[in-house]
């Protein structure tokens, strides 16, 4: 029995970045013998095993044979005889290819380091297109290596592009593609992995509001980037800056503009109304990606009443406290601060304004704490009751915020 640290692990170690996984495989042994030793058996479709002390996985090394369409249609070899090079040559990408021994010393038969050292996504062997999966795993690795200047080998590209045309991508499960997707809107740059998917034509397959956006012209004036689907991919990346590694943020984000694909062209580069035709489709893919109720509601509210973050200034007192109520703050206070950080996102996420300030967002915030900060209880005891307690307390939140006077600010939308 030989034991070799594996995967993730061993690449952030030579890329000088923590590993929070440590994953094993077991080279010579079998199922009986690890129960032996005391390992306790969790793998439902091959054997995995969890170590009786420190509880980290260790997978007996093992070989695919395609024996289905989609991501489980596989037959799993697991005897003794699996070597470690067999059971890496399975693996997605070359730098998920290397392998320790218990010395140290590195096992890379496939050239993961030195594409490491190249800043280069290049798959393992032709079998990578057997699994439609990591089309969407090679798509988030480039959101997550793309700050450091890693880029898709191209015949990489080659085989996402015949993943899509040979319809291997259609067999994609929704929980498989949303799982992923969330782990990409908490990278670094998520951004590239809408780029990836586009540029194979998958992102047409998986997500078409999106794909639909780009080639979308908006007003130069309020957009320096023009095209709706780059600005999208602006205010992702812009959101994974204000808000790291939290994907409902990054979702809201992401969707939060998908109306402006449905602008009739003839009122290009105008969006009137995009804000509320945006619903449906945000709706459209909830329905066939089951997220958490919450990221479709936040989405929601984000499409609809951005906006009027961005002309904050300009609206009546009545209006903000409006918007506060829409937003259900006053019971879920948390959900302003998501808001206000996808509309800050949504306004730095344009050509030359990423370090522009926002103080829309300072505003509300400030009126938002004043509004939230009227108690019922002095209207309970002058003897209100029922409605009439409600509609004290909003009075009151309205004059407080009219007291604020927020600065003149020209419109932005």
């Amino acid at each position: 029995m030989q034991i070799y640290l594996v995967g993730g692990a061993v690449r952030d170690r030579l890329l000088g970045r923590p590993a929070n996984d440590r994953d094993y495989v077991v080279v010579g042994a079998t199922p009986q013998q690890m129960a032996e030793q005391g390992y306790k058996p969790v793998g439902k479709d091959f054997p995995v095993f969890l170590h009786p002390h420190s509880g980290e996985e260790y997978a007996l090394a093992r070989t695919e044979r395609k024996s289905g369409r989609g991501y489980a249609g596989f037959a799993f070899d697991t005897s003794h005889t699996v070597t470690l090079d067999d059971d890496l040559r399975r693996r997605d990408l070359t730098i998920n290819a290397m392998a320790e021994d218990a010395d140290g010393r590195l096992v890379d038969p496939f050239g993961g380091a030195q594409d490491l050292e190249r800043r280069v996504l290049r798959h393992v062997s032709d079998a990578f297109v057997e699994d439609p999966v990591r089309l969407l795993r090679v798509a988030r690795f480039a959101a997550r290596y793309a700050p450091l200047g890693f880029t898709l080998a191209p015949e990489t590209q080659d085989l996402l592009r015949a993943m899509v045309h040979n319809g291997e991508v259609d067999h994609l499960v929704a929980e498989r593609v949303w799982a992923e997707t969330r782990r990409a809107l908490t990278e670094p740059q998520p951004s590239a992995f809408l780029r990836v998917l586009r540029d194979c034509g998958a992102l047409g397959r998986l997500f078409p509001p999106i794909d639909a956006l780009y080639g979308v012209p908006q007003r130069a004036e309020y957009h320096p980037e023009i095209d709706t689907g780059i600005h999208t991919e602006m205010v992702v990346d812009m959101a994974a800056r204000l808000a790291p590694g939290d994907a409902l943020i990054g979702w809201c984000a992401l969707v939060h503009d998908l109306g402006k694909a449905l602008t009739p062209t003839e009122q290009w580069p105008r969006h009137v109304g995009h804000e509320a035709s945006g619903v449906a489709p945000i709706r459209a893919l909830g329905e066939r990606y089951r997220p958490p109720t919450e990221f479709v509601e936040l989405a929601v509210l984000c499409c609809r009443l951005h906006l009027n973050a961005h002309r904050a200034f300009e609206l009546r007192p009545s209006t903000v406290v409006e918007l506060f109520e829409q937003l259900d703050g006053f019971r879920k206070k948390e959900r302003v601060e998501q808001f206000l950080l996808v509309c800050s996102a949504d306004k730095r996420g344009r050509l030359g304004l990423n370090e522009a300030p926002y103080p829309q967002a300072d505003w509300l915030r400030r009126a938002f704490a004043a509004a939230a900060a009227i108690d019922a209880k002095p209207f309970v005891a002058r003897g209100l009751t029922g409605p009439a307690i409600g509609e004290a307390v909003r009075r009151e939140r309205i004059a407080i915020v009219s007291a604020l006077k927020p600065p003149a600010e020209p419109r932005n939308g």
